[in-house]
């Protein structure tokens, strides 16, 4: 029998207890009383023992639960550091890109230009030598005109 139940046998004795006459009391049996109490007692400390183991667990799962708790906050602040990490080292991939792709474009700027003034300066000694064989040419056609009619003329 439970405490409660104890108790409640307290107060069915105390409510069926004789009036005292004249007064509002109640007499009881007090051996009855008595022998309620010592139930209670007996069973007190089993009732004490539950309330504590159950307080005891009670402790334990919060305890448990706190410490996931913290374990899952520690794993999402690790998370948030590693994206973060990445989100760095993509940033410094980002700028070493571009400093690569405007070294590069500078480097074919002057391979370009350096290639096109090579190609003019030799266009252009190409036509002075051009030139140069078109004066012989013309000398050697204008001397072939020049037997051919300095010989027409002597002939005449």
């Amino acid at each position: 029998m439970d405490i409660m139940a104890l108790v409640d046998r307290i107060e069915e004795l105390v409510d069926s207890g004789r009036s005292v006459p004249l007064t509002s009391s109640k007499m009881v049996d007090p051996e009855k009383v008595y022998e309620i109490i010592d139930e209670i007692r007996a069973q007190f400390p089993d009732e004490i023992k539950q309330a504590r183991w159950i307080v005891k667990e009670r402790q334990e799962m919060l305890e448990e639960a706190e410490k996931e708790a913290n374990r899952i906050l520690e794993d999402a602040r690790d998370r948030a550091r590693s994206i973060a990490s990445e989100q760095e080292i993509v940033k410094l991939a980002e700028q070493q890109a571009a400093a690569i792709m405007d070294d590069a474009r500078a480097k074919e700027r002057e391979i370009r230009l350096g290639a096109e003034d090579y190609a003019d300066e030799m266009l252009a000694n190409l036509e002075v030598n051009l030139g140069k064989l078109l004066t012989a040419v013309q000398r050697g056609r204008d001397r072939l005109q020049g037997k051919v009619g300095g010989g027409q003329q002597q002939r005449q």
